[in-house]
């Protein structure tokens, strides 16, 4: 069994078109996230599937590996799907989402993300967690909620606060979902088949499909914050925060 890093990466974006490629603090966005994603030590290879030849190229003039995949597809979870066609990955070999917007992403957030997979065999998907502490994210539909169940497992994943704090009591801990995914490479051939459902279509949210379809998501509750860069505001603010590392 191995376990292979993949970064989706798309040139086009309707907030922030060519955001892979865009400056941060002397580099592309991209080869941030490349460069922290190979310090993982649990992975055995990381590599970029674009649909774009300008990523590849930036991507290989750093000394990364890329790879090219269809422009058709809808989701990043496909063009993984294709990419881990294309690197014939075995069933049983797990396959690391890492998001190429998140330059500050930790190498032990990808240890933590696998290790559930690594413990239970019967578990097909994992992703990770960070307690909110800034208010504000609470209301903010772009930073997406998720209670879980006892075990550790996804109940739901929502754009707005869950759960409802109904005073007095104590109020809950909120949990914001850090899109990092990790999947057996069997399952993702079977998500990407998965018709979309209800609540993945009404709150624009690919993870609710296997919620939807019975299948567990385990998530994994981090200290590492990894914040995404999903704006031109977005990423002065993270360069601000790279600065003060």
């Amino acid at each position: 069994m191995r376990i292979i890093g993949l970064i989706p990466a798309r040139y086009a974006s309707t907030r922030f078109p060519g955001k892979p490629l865009a400056p941060l603090l002397g580099k592309p966005m991209i080869q941030h996230v490349y460069e922290r994603a190979r310090r993982a030590s649990v992975l055995e290879r990381v590599v970029v599937a674009t649909d774009d030849e300008r990523i590849k190229e930036a991507v290989e003039a750093f000394g990364g590996e890329a790879l090219m995949t269809s422009p058709e597809h809808s989701c990043g979870t496909e063009r993984l799907a294709e990419a881990a066609e294309i690197l014939r990955l075995a069933e049983d070999d797990i396959v690391v989402n890492i998001q190429g917007d998140q330059p500050l992403i930790e190498p032990a957030v990808i240890e933590e993300l696998v290790r559930p997979l690594l413990l239970h065999s019967d578990l097909s998907m994992a992703t990770v967690a960070v307690p909110i502490t800034r208010e504000k994210e609470l209301g903010d539909p772009n930073r997406v909620k998720v209670v879980l169940d006892r075990q550790g497992r996804a109940l739901y994943f929502s754009r707005s606060p869950i759960p409802f704090y109904r005073a007095p009591g104590p109020k809950p801990t909120y949990l914001r979902h850090i899109g990092l995914y990790a999947y057996r490479r069997e399952f993702l051939e079977t998500f990407v088949r998965l018709s979309p459902g209800e609540l993945e279509q009404a709150e624009k949210l690919e993870q609710l499909r296997a919620l939807e379809h019975g299948y567990d998501i385990a998530v994994s509750v981090t200290k590492y914050d990894c914040p995404e860069v999903d704006t031109p505001e977005d990423l002065k603010w993270v360069e601000e925060l790279m600065r003060g590392i």
